[in-house]
């Protein structure tokens, strides 16, 4: 007897406090072929990030609990998450006002892409498969 073989599709976290966002966002990823966990705050991304090892996380960087600096930062400094890939997918600029940044923070901010919302999906399945082939995961073959 012949199993079929399905290949494993990589795990994107989204952690972004806004609901509608992270609905639009899982949809649009898993027409991409891949298998998307939310989290609603920080804290609760962090808890995520290190039960389930996503391939990636998408991270807003307004939310309540931690920030999304705080988390970067926190999972690119634990050596055991600190490869995991990070695109900032954020609506910063037009809330500037809303954040202190210290100079620090900023330096600190180690992610590997940053993303003005809105994003066209085409554009971030781009950015998403081109960070998880960087990571030598495969983008478009993730399909089943």
């Amino acid at each position: 007897m012949m199993r079929e073989q399905r290949q494993v599709r990589p795990k994107i976290l989204v952690i972004d406090d806004d609901p509608d966002f992270v609905e639009a966002t899982r949809v649009v990823l898993e027409s991409g072929g891949y298998q998307v966990l939310a989290a609603y705050d920080g804290k609760a991304g962090l808890a995520k990030v290190r039960a389930d090892r996503p391939d990636l996380v998408i991270l807003d960087i307004i939310m309540p609990e931690e920030d999304g600096f705080k988390v970067c930062e926190a999972l690119k400094a634990d050596p055991e998450l600190s490869k995991i890939p990070v695109i900032v997918l954020t609506s910063l600029s037009e809330r500037w006002s809303e954040v202190t940044l210290s100079v620090t923070q900023g330096l600190k901010l180690e992610a590997e892409d940053y993303i003005d919302k809105p994003v066209e999906p085409e554009e971030l399945l781009r950015r998403v498969e081109k960070r998880l082939k960087a990571q030598g995961q495969g983008g478009q073959n993730a399909r089943l």
